[in-house]
């Protein structure tokens, strides 16, 4: 039965080309708007590294008291540099780094290249293994690096071609600001976003790409300037060295923390770390990576909205298309009539014309899934580099909009299927 249905609906768009034509553009436009506008909001919130995420945390601490009248009693996100010291040297999570932002300039020792900027973060060795950071040569720097200030750095692949020629780097020097280090890893394509280690710095999402990786202890000796937010209570002291002796906040901390028990260990030990170390009654806070992003709003309330906006314009075509399928439909009365008065039920008439509703659907999803990629490959084009992986399609969106193609054309096809199956045959017959 559901072949002769069929049969009718193809029949029919074959004889209103032009009608088929507008509904199937209909359907296609308004499901490409929406699905556009819900997978960037849905690839920006996505989990970046989802076989971790419920295991790394981010500690906050209130180094600042009642007198800085923090909002909504929230500690600052980031820390001063005395406070992310001191929970270094106490280690109480399996895993742990401090970050800060860097900016540095690479000097190649090429004739003829010219010096450039890199972006990149000044970590512990313990990041590499928290955020599985993919390396295509060498690894990162060990803890005894950290603890002697080794002269070594990770570059990225983007830096290693600049400066390497893209070979195996690994052991060969690099000038960064004035300085020189040790090659000792070469990370892959890595482009994490955002860049959930250190959200603060720069609202998430990173511009360039990530350049270099120098260890915190050893950027902190050469002085290596730090870029990004930075809130201070009181005016610091000038100099590198006065940042570090004074109460701005210029380092993300990120933990790792294997267990639920270890999460209520960590986050007892921070109060008690606050209440040594602070004259006011502790104030701190240990979120999930997930929740991280969501306080921090790395998808800022105006990009959420685009769903509500994706839901309007859908809207809008289906109410456009819901006119097409009504003239469309009572323009067969007679038709209707005539089967109607031969002994078709109703359920015939709503299973013909849904039938049809649904192939109207099955097309439009698919004119919507080219349209919805062109779109993604205008915001491609629109972006930063960096930021393509916020316009990938996966198979879940990819799947999501066949089937809110068809369903909302069976949506739209409801109430012209009912009009339709309500046709008085007598008076049809009579009309003709």
């Amino acid at each position: 039965m559901f072949g002769y249905y069929l049969d009718l609906a193809l029949r029919s768009l074959k004889r209103n080309a032009g009608l088929t034509v507008l509904m199937v553009l209909s359907i296609g436009v308004g499901v490409a708007l929406a699905m556009t506008t819900w997978t960037l909001v849905h690839m920006m919130g996505r989990d970046p590294i989802p076989n971790k995420s419920a295991r790394l945390f981010m500690p906050t601490i209130d180094a600042w008291g009642p007198s800085a009248m923090l909002r909504n009693n929230e500690p600052p996100s980031l820390m001063e540099y005395g406070t992310a010291v001191a929970l270094m040297r106490d280690h109480r999570a399996r895993f742990q780094s401090p970050t800060y932002w860097i900016n540095p300039t690479i000097i190649p020792t090429e004739v003829g290249k010219h010096p450039f900027v890199a972006s990149g973060f000044a970590v512990s060795s313990e990041l590499f293994s928290m955020v599985d950071a993919p390396f295509k040569y060498g690894s990162g720097w060990s803890d005894a690096d950290d603890e002697s200030r080794a002269q070594v750095a990770v570059i990225g692949e983007n830096v290693n071609d600049e400066v390497f020629g893209g070979g195996n780097s690994v052991g060969k020097s690099l000038t960064i600001e004035g300085r020189s280090y040790r090659v000792i890893g070469v990370l892959s394509r890595w482009n994490p976003q955002p860049v959930y280690f250190n959200v603060p710095a720069f609202g998430g999402f990173m511009v360039q790409p990530i350049g270099v990786m120098l260890p915190f202890n050893t950027a902190i000796q050469a002085a290596v300037p730090r870029d990004g937010e930075r809130p201070c209570l009181h005016s610091p002291e000038q100099g590198f060295d006065g940042l570090l002796r004074s109460s701005c906040l210029w380092i993300s901390y990120i933990v790792e923390l294997d267990s639920a028990q270890a999460v209520q260990d960590y986050k007892q030990y921070l109060q008690g770390f606050a209440r040594q170390n602070f004259a006011w009654p502790p104030n701190v806070r240990l979120r999930d990576l997930m929740s991280w992003l969501d306080y921090r709003q790395v998808v800022p309330p105006g990009v959420r909205i685009l769903r509500t906006v994706g839901i309007g314009l859908l809207i809008v075509c289906l109410v456009n298309t819901i006119g097409l399928m009504l003239a469309k439909f009572l323009r067969r009365s007679g038709e209707i009539g005539v089967r109607r008065a031969l002994g078709a039920p109703r359920s015939a008439i709503y299973a013909q014309f849904l039938t049809e509703g649904a192939l109207i659907g099955v097309i439009g999803g698919l004119l919507g899934l080219s349209l919805t990629w062109l779109g993604m490959l205008w915001l491609r084009l629109r972006f930063p580099e960096n930021w393509s992986v916020l316009t990938q399609i996966d198979l879940g969106m990819l799947s999501l909009t066949l089937v809110i193609g068809m369903f909302a054309t069976l949506l739209a096809a409801l109430y012209p299927a009912f009009r339709a199956a309500r046709v008085q045959p007598s008076w049809q017959l009579k009309a003709n």
